[in-house]
């Protein structure tokens, strides 16, 4: 059996350049019927030899009778690797996955050709379907883990970016800078409005910052909680804060928490502010 198995095994190696080409040609044919770009990304330079390790793989779980513990660690460590080729690439989790069908069909038809060819038993069939088949549904489940978590962590990565353009110091004169923000401040953005405000006013060595609020969409007691905080912070610094666009239910929320912005300078809208540092006449 074991002698069986190892001949299935290194058919499969002698023909996985063959199957590596069939499936790359039945993904090609099927991407080529309405998606053009998933085509473009299916013909990196890398992609047979990635589908030539795959095979490859299970000729060697037959070759050697590797036990499933050992084998499946083969196939994690392939996972990891061409999970995150494909997410790099930007092919869609589905459009990978199909590909197994394809492997699983010319991965048996290989197999059986062989069985046949050599007149192996009904057992020996068996025996390989055991290896094959459990190992092929361990790789979709790796690969999918694999690709799921590089993909969160580009979600994640994209939603800092946004929160960084979100909290934009912009210098306009010596010493002097503009911090307009606009839209909602959820938790996380009103940290990210600390750090980066102290970060950038270090920075840029400034010594005014106006704070304008007339974007801000909604105010409730954490902003305007963390807009106070802001402002002291700056004021340890040697940064004096000019607030601008404060609208009435800013004003009334503040006074509701007992925040005092008695010392504080404010200004109507943007255009005093500039006009009062003389940076617009």
């Amino acid at each position: 059996m074991k002698e069986e198995l190892k001949i299935l095994g290194l058919r499969l190696v002698q023909e996985k350049s063959y199957i590596a080409n069939k499936v790359q040609e039945i993904s090609l044919e099927e991407a080529g019927k309405g998606n053009a770009s998933l085509v473009s990304k299916l013909q990196d330079s890398n992609m047979i030899e990635v589908r030539e390790n795959f095979i490859g793989m299970f000729g060697k779980a037959l070759i050697h009778g590797m036990d499933q513990k050992k084998a499946y660690v083969m196939i994690e460590d392939w996972a990891k690797e061409s999970g995150e080729y494909a997410h790099r690439l930007g092919i869609l989790l589905d459009e990978a996955l199909k590909d197994t069908t394809y492997y699983r069909k010319f991965i048996c038809e290989t197999i059986e050709d062989e069985i046949v060819k050599r007149n192996m038993s009904v057992k020996t069939a068996f025996a390989a379907s055991r290896v094959i088949d459990p190992l092929i549904d361990h790789a979709i489940y790796c690969f999918s883990l694999t690709y799921i978590h590089y993909y969160q962590k580009s979600l994640e990565d994209a939603k800092t970016k946004f929160l960084e353009l979100s909290v934009p110091v912009v210098p306009i004169a010596q010493s002097i800078a503009i911090l307009p923000l606009i839209g909602n401040i959820d938790e996380e953005r009103a940290y990210l409005l600390m750090e980066k405000t102290l970060s950038e006013a270090s920075r840029l060595k400034l010594s005014k910052l106006i704070l304008d609020l007339s974007g801000v969409a909604t105010v409730d007691t954490m902003v305007a909680d963390q807009i106070f905080k802001v402002v002291s912070a700056l004021r340890l610094l040697g940064v004096q804060t000019i607030v601008t666009g404060i609208r009435p239910e800013i004003a009334q929320t503040a006074v509701s928490l007992g925040l005092d912005f008695s010392g504080q300078l404010t200004r109507a809208n943007l255009q005093q502010a500039l006009s009062d540092l003389n940076v617009i006449q």
